[in-house]
């Protein structure tokens, strides 16, 4: 087990439709990486969970609601997809003025298959290169974004993949990625 990440902390946004496997292995990379998650959602106590979108399967709990997170708390943004979480946060005020903020910040942000929703929300993809899943490249496109279908894209703070078929490589960049950040948050 490597510990690259040891003393970073990252704040995972997430709400109830979140593809669990999309939350689950990124996280899981980051703690074996010695990375802290908090789990950040726009309602206290648990969100459900997907998989394929449709079918329920379990819970995570919240660490943190997201009108009591600061992006200065964080070193990196992970942002799940599936399609009904994104969908929801870009109409949270307070989900997409910390996303807007955090991008604002310089720090690393992460977005898989549907997750860049929430990015086009806070106004952040203009003269980026992305991927994403593919019934929402044309969002990403009228935002500004040039879309490519890459397994994983990385520009600048940005590091973006299509769908679960590309969690190993993922995995790996913002591992990678979220390893390049400045300076560790405040404990």
């Amino acid at each position: 087990m490597t510990r690259e990440l040891q003393g970073r902390k990252v704040a995972i946004l997430a709400t109830d439709g979140v593809e669990r496997v999309e939350l689950e292995q990124p996280r899981g990379a980051l703690f074996a990486a010695g990375a802290r998650t908090d789990l950040i959602s726009v309602h206290p106590g648990e969100i459900q969970a997907r998989q394929f979108d449709m079918v329920s399967c379990g819970t995570f709990p919240v660490d943190r609601v997201i009108s009591d997170a600061e992006p200065d708390d964080y070193d990196a943004l992970l942002l799940p997809g599936g399609t009904v979480n994104p969908d929801q946060l870009r109409m949270n005020p307070d989900a997409v003025a910390f996303v807007k903020s955090f991008c604002a910040s310089g720090k690393p942000v992460a977005a898989i298959c549907h997750g860049p929703w929430t990015l086009v929300e806070a106004d952040v993809v203009r003269g980026r290169r992305m991927t994403c899943w593919p019934s929402i490249r044309t969002d990403l496109r009228n935002a500004g974004a040039e879309v490519v279908d890459e397994e994983v894209c990385i520009d600048g703070q940005f590091t973006t993949s299509r769908s679960p078929a590309d969690l190993p490589a993922f995995c790996a960049a913002i591992v990678e990625q979220f390893d390049k950040a400045a300076h560790p948050a405040p404990a």
